[in-house]
């Protein structure tokens, strides 16, 4: 007999997994307290690097079934969502979402919906590389200084160019500007191939 396990994952300290809880009861599913998987992990942490989804893994046999309420708790992309969803599978395991209408994203239509689902994931992020170039393109344009601040004004990098020729340390440097060692020796590199 197939048993049903379910999912839940916030992703702070101060959240709760309640309402996922209860979401999944109304759903109709009568989940024993030792199957009720729960973590506090951050959604950017792929699931097989999350310890209370391997913990799970661990415990699924063949025919058993894993819910959770949406896509988001299972992974941080649509790549990690069907590289999970392709593990249930080579494992015969189900995985239901409740957000997609109890969709097992295992069965053919749930494969198809991943699928989808990561399409429409692609193109977003494309959609967001073009509007970031488009954005960086006109500020170029515009003249605008693109990067980060620098951290040191000219006259800065002048007065720590002295003090490296009069002998004072990279540590000292670092130490009175209050910048890393590593933007000393830029600076100073900087300087020694007339940049």
């Amino acid at each position: 007999m197939s048993r049903v396990f379910a999912y839940a994952r916030v992703s702070t300290v101060e959240q709760l997994t309640e309402n996922q809880r209860e979401q999944i009861e109304q759903a109709g599913y009568q989940i024993a307290p030792r199957r009720f998987i729960e973590e506090k992990v951050s959604g950017s942490v792929p699931a097989l690097q999350r310890p209370g989804f391997v913990r799970l893994l661990d415990r699924l046999e063949a025919g058993d079934t894993v819910v959770v309420t949406k896509l988001d708790r299972l992974g941080r992309d649509s790549i990690d969502v069907q590289q999970t969803v392709k593990l249930f599978q080579d494992r015969g395991l189900r995985l239901v979402v409740l957000q997609l209408g109890n969709l097992d994203l295992t069965s053919s239509a749930g494969g198809l919906m991943v699928k989808m689902l990561a399409a429409v994931a692609d193109f977003e992020r494309e959609l967001i590389i073009e509007r970031t170039q488009a954005g960086l393109a006109r500020a170029k344009a515009e003249g605008k200084r693109l990067g980060r601040p620098t951290k040191t004004s000219e006259k800065d990098r002048e007065a720590i160019r002295k003090a490296i020729q009069q002998g004072q340390t990279i540590s000292e440097i670092a130490r009175n500007y209050g910048i890393s060692r590593a933007l000393v020796h830029n600076i100073r590199d900087a300087a020694a191939s007339g940049a």
